[in-house]
């Protein structure tokens, strides 16, 4: 297939054209507005590749678009692109309403008008595949699990836009016809993460001896899913799920923050000792939490296991190892995003709203 992959320098959307170019025979076409967490240096392991090329566009810019449209004519779009840090849009949701739903439409009305001009076994074969979170279902108690027919309840300005992009693709194809999949992952983690985010964080501020700063008490949990198992996932939904479904991708992991915290530091006793045989765990300290902070999310993914044979591949410590390792060994990557954005500073405490 020739596939648009937008937000493809992101950090899922680049492992998922890492997979594509490595473990298929596909075509790619990257499109990204290269924000502070789209970086080129996440593809350069595949950059020069006969089947990969890059567009850098926004995705709200519709006459841009629509050239993609018509010079790349894609049999598939996997549409990653999206503002997707919960404490930056508590600060700023006008960004994430603008990106994540208006952008939204503009790529779902162009593959409507793409699609409808395909000859019919092209048009059969068609996707438009949206990737979401499984923060749209708002919060879980101690117990029970979110599934595909779990009622929406999002909770954050983040989790709100995303779940309007979601509803957006569900009409497309209930309306239109449009030949749709859909899937909701939990906390992904793993190399070429963007430094802001919980697991990156706390192994750079550990490395620099720094405070390693918790939310409230560290016990809000999440399933995590390692950024592989989660590209992996992504090309069975698109090359074998069933149209207008949803399927929810999860990590089979669930630990409280404050555990993942402990784990962090405990591989890095042992990766890169601090002086003096001092602890990691001595730099964690507690600050406010996050407002509207969800308590617990937790995925089934049964129906993508029993349907399409999927499971992850990597456990929670494998994974976790080989994400620190990697942080360890690529400060070229990393350095320079921490210092062109502020990266590791604090966001997301409500005093304002733009």
């Amino acid at each position: 297939m020739r596939i648009v992959v937008t937000g493809g320098a992101g950090f899922i959307g680049s492992a998922f054209v890492r997979h594509l170019i490595t473990r298929t025979d596909h075509e790619v076409l990257v499109v990204d507005k290269l924000t502070y967490a789209g970086t080129l240096t996440s593809l350069v392991s595949v950059q020069n590749h006969a089947r990969y090329h890059f567009s850098q566009i926004d995705i709200c810019d519709r006459p841009a678009i629509a050239h993609i449209f018509a010079s790349f004519d894609p049999d598939a779009i996997i549409h990653l692109a999206a503002e997707s840090h919960v404490d930056r849009s508590i600060d700023w949701p006008n960004d994430f309403i603008n990106t994540n739903v208006v952008g939204s439409y503009v790529l779902l009305d162009m593959a409507l008008a793409h699609w409808r001009k395909l000859g019919s076994e092209r048009a059969r074969r068609f996707r438009f595949h949206h990737v979401s979170t499984d923060e749209v279902y708002g919060a879980l108690p101690d117990k029970g699990y979110f599934t595909e027919n779990t009622r929406y309840d999002p909770r954050s300005p983040y989790a709100a836009t995303k779940a309007a992009s979601d509803h957006l693709v569900k009409a497309w194809h209930h309306t239109y016809g449009l030949p749709i999949v859909l899937t909701n992952c939990s906390n992904n983690y793993g190399p070429h993460q963007f430094p802001e985010k919980l697991i990156p964080l706390m192994v750079i501020k550990a490395l620099a001896g720094e405070p390693m700063p918790v939310y409230g008490q560290g016990l809000n949990v999440r399933d995590w899913l390692f950024v592989a198992d989660h590209a992996d996932a992504l090309t069975l939904v698109l090359e074998q799920g069933r149209v207008g479904e949803t399927y929810n991708i999860g990590g089979n992991s669930e630990h409280r923050n404050i555990d993942i915290v402990y784990a962090i530091c405990d591989v890095m006793d042992r990766l890169t000792p601090r002086p003096g045989r001092a602890l990691h765990r001595e730099l964690i300290t507690f600050v406010p939490d996050r407002p509207g902070h969800d308590y617990r999310y937790a995925i089934d993914f049964t129906k993508l296991r029993t349907e399409l044979g999927w499971q992850p591949m990597h456990t929670f410590e494998t994974g976790l190892l080989l994400t620190v390792k990697w942080y360890i060994e690529n400060r070229t990557w990393w350095e320079p995003l921490l210092l062109a954005y502020d990266a590791s500073r604090r966001r997301g405490l409500a005093k304002k709203s733009a």
